[in-house]
C-alpha cells in the first residue's frame, strides 16, 4: 500500500463554515437496491461539478442483490467507493473488473457506455458510495475509460489519530492516481480517532461538503452527525476546512471540486449541456449508437 506519514497539518488561517446541513433521501434504483440520495438534483447547481452522491449500506441481502442490469450513461463520470463488499463491472466498451471492499471504481462514460454493476455475494454486508462527477462539454462526447483500484492500490496518509484514504486530489502531499484537470476533484475517505483533527487546503472557487457516515464531526462551531451532509460555504477569503471528530471518532467523505458552470441538462442517465444534445442521446441509446 502506498502509504505516507506526516507529523503536522497545514496551517489554515481563515477555514470555511458549514452554509448548511442536509440530510439524504430514502430511495431505491438498479432493480431495487436500496440507496439514500445524499447529493440531489435540485443541488447540482450549488455542488458543481458533483452531479450526484448515493450513499448504500446493508446487512440484508434483498436490499442489493438484485444490482443494477445493463443501463445506459452518457456525459459524465461515475465513480464508486466499496467499503465493504463485492461487484461486478462489464460494460459495452469491453471493460470489466471486482470491485471489493476497500476498492475505487472509476467509469467515463463520455460519449456513451452500457453498463452493468451487479453483486458477487449472496448474504453478507454491501456497503459504500458513488458519485456522478460531470464532464465539460468538450469532453462529453470523447471516448469511454475505466479503472478499478484495489484497497491495497489507493495512496493513503496517516497522522496523529487519522488517515485519509486519497481517491481523487491531494492530501498531505499524497497525490491520488487519477486527475482530472477541468474538475479538479477532491475525494478523501476519512477516518478520525477520538477528539482527532484533520486540515485540508481549498481553493476557495470550489465547491465542496462533508459526509459523515459513521460517528461525529464539528466543522468550526457547526456539529455534523452520523447520515448528514455538510455544505462548506464560499467565501473568496477561505483558505481550507478543519475537522474535529467527536469523542466517539468518525469517519466522513471530504469532497470539493472546481465548477464548470455550464448548463446542466440531464434525463435519468444522460447528462449533456442542452435538451437537443438530450434528445440525440435518448436516440442513439433507442437506436443502438449510444454505445
Amino acid at each position: 500500500m502506498n502509504t505516507a506519514t506526516s507529523p503536522s497539518l497545514p496551517v489554515i488561517a481563515r477555514p470555511r463554515s458549514v452554509e448548511r446541513l442536509v440530510r439524504g433521501r430514502p430511495t431505491s434504483d438498479g432493480a431495487g437496491v436500496r440507496l439514500t440520495r445524499v447529493l440531489t438534483h435540485d443541488l447540482q447547481r450549488r455542488l458543481d461539478p458533483f452531479l450526484m452522491l448515493d450513499a448504500f449500506g446493508s446487512d440484508r441481502r434483498d436490499d442489493y442483490i438484485a444490482g443494477f442490469p445493463d443501463h445506459p450513461h452518457r456525459g459524465f463520470e461515475t465513480i464508486t467507493v466499496m467499503l465493504e463488499g463485492r461487484m461486478r463491472h462489464r460494460d459495452s466498451a469491453g471493460h470489466e473488473g471486482l470491485l471489493e471492499s476497500g476498492g475505487v471504481q472509476w467509469m467515463t462514460a463520455a460519449r456513451g457506455v452500457i453498463h452493468s454493476e451487479m453483486p458477487e455475494q449472496e448474504d453478507g454486508r454491501m456497503e459504500g458510495f458513488q458519485f456522478w462527477l460531470n464532464l465539460p462539454a468538450a469532453d462529453k462526447m470523447g471516448a469511454p475509460w475505466y479503472r478499478d483500484f484495489t484497497a491495497d492500490e489507493i495512496p493513503q496518509w496517516r497522522g496523529e489519530g487519522v488517515s485519509a484514504r486519497v481517491i481523487a486530489g491531494s492530501a498531505m502531499g499524497v497525490q491520488a492516481r487519477v486527475e482530472r484537470a477541468a474538475t479538479q476533484p477532491l475525494i478523501l475517505d476519512l477516518q478520525l480517532e477520538a477528539g482527532a483533527h484533520f486540515a485540508q487546503p481549498l481553493p476557495p472557487t470550489h465547491n465542496a461538503f462533508v459526509y459523515v457516515h459513521r460517528g461525529e464531526l464539528a466543522v468550526g462551531t457547526q456539529s455534523v452527525p452520523t447520515g448528514r451532509m455538510a455544505i462548506l460555504a464560499n467565501a473568496a477569503d477561505r483558505d481550507g476546512v478543519l475537522l474535529e471528530a467527536s469523542p466517539q471518532g468518525a469517519r466522513a467523505l471530504l469532497v470539493a471540486g472546481r465548477p464548470l458552470a455550464e448548463p446542466i441538462a440531464q434525463y435519468g442517465p444522460f447528462v449533456m449541456n442542452t435538451q437537443a444534445e438530450i434528445l440525440s442521446a435518448l436516440e442513439d441509446y433507442r437506436t443502438g449508437r449510444l454505445a
